[in-house]
Formats: structure tokens, sequence, C-alpha cells
């Protein structure tokens, strides 16, 4: 398999601490793209194009769904990736999966859940990700989940930073089976990843603000991102329609924050000059950042978003209802776990005690696209 020279800070295929499962190799795939490959074809990751990114799935096609955030972040990860030298495989195989524990309805879901399962150990999406790959998955017969590679569990663990105690029992199950040293920094593609993640959400949450019409184009003008973007678009092209003036206005939002975040990394990396992954790891602060100007306008468009568009009416009218459908849910199943599906059913009556119960129960609500959470509720008498 031929490959592209891998900068000494990046994570060698070759040097993968393998799988928990041990498996024969594969003949034209290394470990990472094969990684990549069972998160694409996984049961989780078709399941993301029917949960929400903002917007509630069913209210309008063009809106960001998980499954085209995932594909978006993706599409920004290899790009860095491979610009740095780092494995664009591993950085893929994190970036599609980082969303893969995500509950209906977004973040809103996720809090109501959180919430149901405090005295139970937790909730946290990150933490679900993992237990989807490591537990929840069942297409293989030697092993539950994907079995996949150390590296891409770490990934998926820690994209966002080293995860401190006090841990969500999700993630202390895993840790508890193969030590992923959670105290430290992850790979710099998990973290290539990780801000990716912001560059794709920041943009598209603009671009899908502005389609919902809850902000104009003239709104935006005064965010120092967004605003040279536009006024270079119209020196250009005066009077060209919202369309493509919006859609060239983003793309060069887009294009600098990318740019910033290599410049940035390629000067961290240049200082720090990490001679091995290990060596990157134990720095103690990530490599891939952006600088902090671009730091300081992305915070101005997030404190937009938030006034703007996170907390619109409208927004928080379909937050209210999602909020509520997943506390029923949750209620609903621990009152009466013999309504849960035959699949599900055998581990909720095997299930000791009513913390072994309240997991079976949010595995089960953590998996539901928004239109299949809003039809379950209505068949358990939610309203």
């Amino acid at each position: 398999m031929n490959r592209i020279p891998l900068a000494p800070y990046a994570t060698d295929w070759r040097e993968s601490r393998g799988r928990l499962h041990e498996e024969p190799g594969s003949a034209h795939r290394t470990p990472f793209q094969r990684d990549r490959d069972r998160i694409i074809h996984s049961s989780a990751f078709r399941r993301l194009k029917h949960k929400t990114q903002v917007f509630v799935e069913h209210e309008g096609d063009h809106y960001r769904t998980r499954l085209t955030h995932s594909l978006e972040v993706a599409q920004i990860a290899r790009t860095v990736a491979r610009t740095l030298g780092a494995d664009e495989d591993l950085a893929e195989a994190v970036a599609l999966a980082h969303d893969l524990g995500h509950t209906p309805f977004g973040h809103t879901g996720e809090d109501a859940l959180a919430a149901a399962m405090e005295p139970f150990g937790g909730f946290d999406h990150n933490a679900q990700a993992l237990r989807i790959v490591t537990e929840l998955e069942h297409r293989y017969a030697g092993f539950d989940g994907l079995n996949l590679t150390w590296e891409a569990l770490e990934g998926i663990a820690k994209h966002n930073g080293p995860a401190l105690p006090p841990h969500p029992a999700a993630l202390a199950e895993a840790e508890a089976g193969w030590s992923l040293e959670l105290y430290t920094h992850s790979g710099v593609e998990a973290q290539i990843a990780a801000l990716s993640d912001d560059v794709a959400y920041n943009v598209h949450d603009l671009d899908d603000g502005l389609r919902a019409r809850l902000f104009s184009l003239d709104d935006l003008a005064g965010l120092p991102l967004v605003g040279p973007a536009l006024a270079e678009v119209d020196a250009r092209w005066p009077g060209l329609d919202e369309p493509r003036r919006s859609g060239e206005a983003f793309r060069r939002v887009f294009g600098a924050m990318v740019e910033d975040m290599l410049g940035e990394t390629s000067d961290r990396l240049a200082a720090a000059a990490p001679e091995s992954p290990a060596a990157l790891r134990a720095l103690g602060a990530p490599v891939v950042a952006f600088s902090p100007e671009m730091e300081a306008g992305v915070g101005e468009v997030r404190a937009f978003l938030f006034a703007r568009m996170y907390r619109h009416p409208a927004v928080l009218a379909m937050r209210e209802k999602a909020a509520k459908v997943v506390s029923d849910l949750f209620a609903g199943f621990m009152a009466e776990p013999e309504r849960l599906p035959v699949e599900w059913g055998g581990a909720a009556l095997g299930a000791r005690g009513e913390a072994a119960l309240a997991r079976v129960v949010s595995d089960y609500i953590a998996g539901m696209t928004d239109r299949f959470a809003l039809q379950e509720h209505r068949r358990i008498g939610g309203g």
C-alpha cells in the first residue's frame, strides 16, 4: 500500500496498538481505513441522517443533519491532515465517528437524557459514541462493537482534550476494558477532527440560520469574519442575488478558518518539534488550534449564533418540545420496561437493578432518530 510520507508526529498505521480482539490484517486497506469503513457501514452512522443538527430533521430538506455535518467535518479533517503530514484516514475516521453518540434532537435531547441519567452514571454523547463502537453495534460474530483500533478509540474519547474524572459510566466502562490513557491529549489526527468540527458547525449554522430567515446577511456584516468576506464579494459582484452572495461569502469564511488553523498549527508544531506521536501527546497542550485573532472572531460568531439562532423563540419552542419527548420516553420505559421492543426487552429484563435498567433505556433512546422518537412518544401515550 503506497502512502504519502508522514510527519514524525503523525500516527503511523504500521505502529498501531492494534485492536482489542485480534483480527487478520487487510491486503488492501490500512487499519485506519478499515476503521473508517466500519464506521460508515454501521447502523449508528446511517441513523445520523435523521438526527438534528440545530433544526429538527423534518423541518426542511436543506438544513444540515448530523450526517451531513459529519461528512463536512471529515472533508475538512482530510484536507488539514494531508497538508500537515498526518494520517488522513485516521483523522477521517474520528471525524465520521465523533457524533455517533448524539441523541435525537441534538444537544437539547442530550441535556434531557443527561438529566434523567444523572442518578445512574450520567450521559455524554462522546462517551456514548465510544459505547456504540465498543458494545452496541452487533454486526460481527466474534465481538460486540466495531473492534476499532486503539488510536481510533482514543480519538473518539479524547478529541476534545483529556477526559478528566468524574467520567460518565459509558466512558469509565470502556476505560476499564482497555485503557485509552484519558489523562493525556489525543494524537494530532483527533485534534484535527475536533477543530474541523468547529469550522464546520460555525459556518453551516450561519448558513442554516440565514436559510431559516432567523437573521439576514446585513445582520452578519458586523461580524469580523463575515463582514470582510461580504465586502469582497460585493466589490467583485455588485448586485449579486442572495443565495450566491451568501455562498461566496461563507466559502471565504470557511477558507479563512481553515487557513488560519493550518498556519497556527504549523507554527506550534515548529516550536514544539515533537519527534513522535508520544512526544506530541506529552506536550500538555493541543497543537491544533486557531490563532488568538481567529479565536476571537470565532467567539463573536458563536455569540451571535447563540443570541440570534440558538435562543430564537422558534428554536426554543422546538427545544422545549424535544426535551419533553426525551424525558417522557425515559420515564415511560423505566416505569414499564416491557414496552421496549423485543430486541431490547431481553436486556431490560436481565438488567440487575435500576441503574442497569436505566442504561438499557438510555441506550435505546440515544439511538433514536428525531422522527422515531416522536413516533415512540406517541406509541407510549406521551402526547
